[in-house]
């Protein structure tokens, strides 16, 4: 009961939120120095109440069906979802505009301003759109120390956040898989979230998965939104689709330790350092950690782990959530960094969660080549 009232008390702050940024959005279209009434302005102010609580009412429904007429519904709620976003910046900038302008004694035209900076937040935002379903290929070498002589040369995919549900499918994770067997990887890594959390055929989602063959293996850890709730039906779905589930254990090809911890565990402090400790990793040899987040590296370092390979991040996706993501993750945000003596890499996914859209980051497949360093 006490789970309830908190969740509905979050559903409420939120709602509460994105009406205040819809009445934002319409005063700052409908300001005028002179008071004028703007053409049509119950029609918009109707349109921009339904559309504030589109997401919300579209997510609560995607949590428990799936249908198409629902899907469709849930990717425009989704798209809008994003362009507020930038709408929401321009409409801030164009009040800091129209105040240094009054301050400086210009006369600056307030509605052309506004105009101009919603064409712009809306022209990003379909950029953004695009560029969320236009998967890169990223490529990096790294270098580990004692790193079996097997494996030197040899390179490994890394995916993470697919975020299967009602905006991307199995027809998403079809070309994904194709485009991973093209570039013909050693092994391959899933670095958790390969689903959304919402309502999903489960089993169905994850039938692409069969055709994900390497030499070396397929090996996936969980990631938060498998682990919303029950993870188990996700974790059968791709155990079923020949991809090896790491749990809190070790795996060692040609020398090589692979570490799977799933996010529950990896994000608790004395949790992760315990099964670090009680899985047996040699530190005199190279390993590789694979866990969703990058939340806890120092604890990673501590254990001896060589290379954490990581997502979760998204790279924020966007802006102003780009922002967020670097000041919390710092360098571990994306791409290869380092603390102490161990590596870390983040990849900004191949999916999105939320809102369609990506800009200032790209969906990516990771290929990675590995090096004695």
């Amino acid at each position: 009961m006490r789970v309830r009232k908190e969740l509905i008390g979050f559903i409420a702050v939120v709602q509460s939120v994105l009406f205040l940024i819809h009445y934002f959005l319409y005063e700052t279209w409908a300001f005028s120095p002179l008071g004028s009434e703007i053409p049509g302005a119950f029609w918009i102010k109707l349109v921009l109440g339904l559309l504030s609580v589109s997401f919300v009412v579209a997510s609560l429904l995607a949590f428990r069906y799936t249908n198409a007429p629902l899907r469709a519904f849930y990717r425009a709620a989704a798209v809008w979802m994003g362009l507020v976003s930038f709408l929401l910046l321009a409409a801030v900038s164009s009040w800091i505009i129209f105040g240094f302008g009054r301050l400086a004694g210009l006369n600056v035209n307030f509605h052309r301003t506004v105009e101009l900076l919603f064409g712009a937040a809306a022209a990003a935002g379909l950029y953004g759109v695009f560029n969320a379903s236009w998967t890169r290929i990223t490529r990096t070498t790294v270098r580990l120390a004692n790193l079996p002589a097997a494996w030197r040369g040899r390179r490994a995919a890394l995916i993470s956040d697919v975020h299967l549900g009602h905006v991307r499918n199995g027809g998403f994770l079809r070309r994904l898989v194709a485009k991973i067997l093209r570039e013909a990887p050693d092994a391959i890594f899933v670095a958790g979230d390969l689903y959304d959390g919402t309502a999903i055929d489960a089993r169905r989602a994850a039938e692409p998965l069969n055709e994900l063959m390497a030499p070396h293996g397929v090996y996936f850890v969980a990631g938060n939104h498998e682990q919303f709730g029950d993870d188990s039906k996700y974790l059968s779905a791709i155990t079923a689709a020949g991809v090896r589930v790491l749990s809190n254990e070790k795996v060692e090809v040609d020398g090589l330790q692979i570490i799977g911890v799933p996010y529950r565990n990896a994000t608790q402090n004395g949790l992760l350092a315990s099964v670090l400790h009680d899985i047996g990793l040699d530190r005199n040899r190279a390993s590789i950690l694979l866990t969703h987040a990058p939340d806890r590296p120092e604890i990673a370092e501590a254990a001896g782990v060589s290379l954490q390979l990581s997502g979760h991040t998204h790279l924020g996706q966007f802006l102003p959530w780009s922002w967020m993501a670097r000041r919390i993750y710092r360098q571990f945000v994306y791409g290869l960094s380092r603390i102490g003596k161990m590596q870390v890499f983040t990849s900004s996914g191949a999916g999105t969660w939320g809102p369609p859209l990506r800009l200032g980051s790209n969906p990516e497949i990771v290929m990675l080549e590995f090096q004695n360093g």
